[in-house]
């Protein structure tokens, strides 16, 4: 399949840009002013406008365009054609440089990297265009490195050592001389840092900063996963030592500060398993007949305080990172096990969104602020799920929901079944309104002591997990537009999310077509219903995993921002994430600045926190990346002991050199090389997403049902190989 330009996540942004040099480039002999540049382009919404005006300014600020006299701007003619991009490697050694405002990615081959790495900032000279060919180039000279840390194998000679890097992308070893071996023993798992690359080695030259263990080992594979994304498992000490020494105590003059709400019917609702509980509900009905419902959140910010080492160390991390067997949080545990978690019958500060909701689940008043609580009950979600599929018709005064006996009165029920019913109405307007309902299955494992997996199982999203979902949708819509409508405009950091890619869209279309299914692409809310009604379609069938992945990756990707566009998923004007600070930096920003501008703070600076929020989005996609490498390397270690029987799977992938098949009943994702496969001799199908045998004429394609059997596993490099024994017929 033919690459194509990787599209930044603010789709506006881009096409105004490559508008922009569309426009200047054409004529580069005349200027124009913003009002020329947007009929040309057919920009007519004021938000685009604005959008167009500040991306010229960018431009000429950046020296990519010239501005000749005040609003007047045109293309900057120069006679080389070097530009700088971020370095894309392939599985095969070369390279695209990816360059802002370029439609096409420039094709670098392995011999013209100019020592460049996956991800780089580089200068990239562009060769002359052939008709009908590829753009191509070389790399001049690397600007910024990624990172400069690697995790590898050691290859010990007897005065050297070479580290050999298990990221593919990583296409070359590096040289560690004997005094910068450290603690390594030959074949053992560490982290390389390189020092230099002279002119005349074949290889870098580096450090082991780290021995990780033994290759294969549980610990070892997790801690490689984390490193390889740079990040920690542990906090440094000196971290810990302050944050032990927090006064964590509830104290009455900061009660006196807030809004005491420790009298009101609370509870939380979690995964069965949870430590930390970072945001409760509170019920009362009001004497009108409405109902007051709260969406309490810890108080993070009341602790963690701007220009600690706390601060600087959660701001680094970002985010809690979930792996397979752990959590790696972003708060040490005193914070996110102790004082921040909304434990029952405990005291705790948090911050509040509270609405007075009438009973069609229409919002009459609302309240943000600062409050304390005492939570009546921690609820898991199976139990919450008992009460909503059990209670019907008159409710007795107690109700068990444990198998130890374990019982809830009443007025809990009442308050339960009340707000799954508004829970259900709000569900419904958003769908109404265009949201988009992904209900992805999770895979999951039952693992032992040894953190060996059992078995698999996938999570479930049922009424109980819905009915906590859309209480924090509102309180994380409500707060954005709480301030995002308040003139002159506040700084705020809002969740942003892009409208789709329209190739992406289309792609998907061709693909689900060979299940019978199509998409509606007459306007925006047409392709979100048409989008949610093949979501429900496929539910339960053999290719649901596969469309639901497809659908998710022709969506744009959800990032933090200063600069709001709504959020096409969800379909909100104004979004933001105000619910988890426990785990997530930017909840504590929008905290912060709430409690500010409560406070009548006037507006900080908007490039201080589109900078945080750029660092914060970073970091969510590396632990994302370290999540998947997680569960996928567990899915071998899985698969290592099924390693006689037959699968039943689905092609959920095909490229030139084989295909990807999932297995139907446990979701694990590897490959049939083509070279394997030996009844034919198959060739790729770039339009049919299929291999096609060149003297039987057989096709293996997208989506259909195959056999397998495990051919090989390697925990190490994270390989799960197949031999195919055909489809099932």
């Amino acid at each position: 399949m033919s690459r194509k330009k990787k599209r930044s996540n603010n789709q506006r942004r881009n096409e105004i840009t490559k508008g922009i040099f569309t426009v200047l480039e054409k004529e580069p002999e005349k200027s124009f002013n913003y009002k020329q540049i947007a009929a040309k382009i057919g920009v007519t919404d004021a938000n685009e406008r604005n959008s167009l005006i500040k991306r010229l300014v960018e431009l000429k600020e950046k020296k990519r365009i010239l501005e000749e006299e005040r609003g007047s701007y045109k293309a900057i003619v120069s006679t080389k054609t070097y530009h700088t991009g971020k370095v894309d490697i392939t599985g095969r050694g070369n390279a695209y440089i990816v360059v802002e405002g370029m439609e096409d990615d420039v094709f670098v081959p392995f011999n013209k990297l100019k020592k460049a790495f996956h991800n780089d900032i580089v200068e990239v000279y562009i060769f002359p265009r052939r008709k009908g060919k590829k753009l191509e180039g070389e790399i001049t000279k690397v600007v910024s490195r990624n990172k400069n840390t690697f995790v590898g194998i050691v290859d010990m000679q007897k005065d050297f050592a070479f580290v050999r890097p298990t990221d593919y992308r990583m296409y070359t070893d590096i040289f560690v001389p004997k005094n910068k071996i450290s603690t390594a023993e030959d074949g053992d798992k560490v982290m390389v840092e390189i020092n230099d690359w002279p002119e005349k080695a074949d290889s870098p030259y580096g450090s082991i900063i780290q021995v990780l263990g033994k290759p294969g080992e549980h610990n070892t594979e997790i801690h490689s996963i984390l490193a390889q994304y740079g990040l920690p498992y542990e906090f440094p000490v000196e971290v810990e030592m302050y944050a032990n020494k927090l006064d964590t105590s509830i104290k009455e003059e900061e009660i006196a500060k807030r809004r005491d709400l420790r009298e009101t019917l609370t509870f939380t609702i979690d995964p069965k398993d949870a430590k930390d509980f970072d945001d409760a509900l509170s019920f009362k009905v009001l004497e009108n007949g409405n109902y007051e419902i709260g969406i309490h959140i810890a108080d993070v910010s009341h602790y963690l305080l701007p220009d600690t080492i706390l601060d600087d160390e959660a701001y680094d991390r970002a985010t809690s990172v979930y792996l397979v067997d752990r959590v790696v949080p972003m708060l040490p545990e005193v914070l996110s096990n102790n004082a921040c978690s909304l434990r029952p019958n405990e005291e705790k500060y948090t911050f509040s969104a509270i609405f007075e909701i009438d009973d069609n689940a229409v919002i009459k008043k609302e309240w943000f602020g600062r409050t304390v609580i005492n939570s009546n009950e921690r609820f898991a979600y199976e139990e919450a799920q008992h009460i909503i599929e059990t209670t019907k018709g008159d409710i007795p005064k107690e109700i068990s929901i444990r198998e130890n006996g374990y019982t809830v009165d009443k007025e809990v029920v009442d308050a339960t079944l009340t707000m799954d019913r508004l829970a259900k109405i709000m569900r419904e307007e958003r769908m109404k309104e265009g949201a988009i309902s992904f209900d992805k299955i999770e895979v999951r494992f039952n693992l032992n002591e040894k953190m060996e997996p059992e078995g698999v199982y996938f999570k479930e999203s049922k009424d109980a997990n819905k009915l906590i979902e859309e209480f924090m949708l509102l309180a994380n819509r409500k707060v954005a537009h709480f301030i995002g409508k308040q003139k002159p405009v506040k700084t705020f950091v809002y969740r942003v999310h892009d409208d789709p890619d329209e190739d992406k869209l289309m792609a998907l279309n061709t693909i689900i077509s060979r299940f019978g299914h199509k998409l509606n692409f007459k306007d925006k809310k047409s392709i979100s219903n048409s989008l949610n009604q093949l979501l429900e379609d496929v539910k339960g069938k053999k290719e649901q995993n596969l469309v639901d992945t497809l659908a998710i990756r022709s969506m744009s990707k959800a990032i933090y921002t200063v600069d709001n566009i709504g959020h096409y998923g969800l379909a909100f004007d104004y979004y933001t994430h105000f619910t988890s600070p426990i785990r997530r930096y930017p909840d504590v920003m929008v905290h912060r600045l709430l409690q500010h501008y409560l406070d009548g703070g006037q507006s900080p600076k908007a490039e201080l926190y589109e900078e945080k929020c750029k660092h914060s989005s970073d970091m969510e996609s590396l632990a994302a990346n370290a999540e998947r490498d997680s569960i996928k390397y567990m899915q071998i270690k899985f698969m290592e002991d099924h390693q006689d029987r037959e699968f039943v799977g689905v092609i959920s992938g095909v490229t030139e050199w084989g295909l990807y098949v999932e297995i139907v009943e446990n979701k694990c994702e590897g490959m049939v090389r083509i070279r394997d496969i030996k009844d034919d001799y198959y060739t790729f199908d770039e339009k049919e997403y299929a291999i096609v045998g060149e003297k039987t004429n057989k096709t293996y394609q997208l989506g259909d049902e195959v056999v397998v059997m495990v051919k090989s596993t390697d925990l190490i490099k994270r390989h799960l190989d197949f031999s195919l024994l055909g489809k099932n017929e």
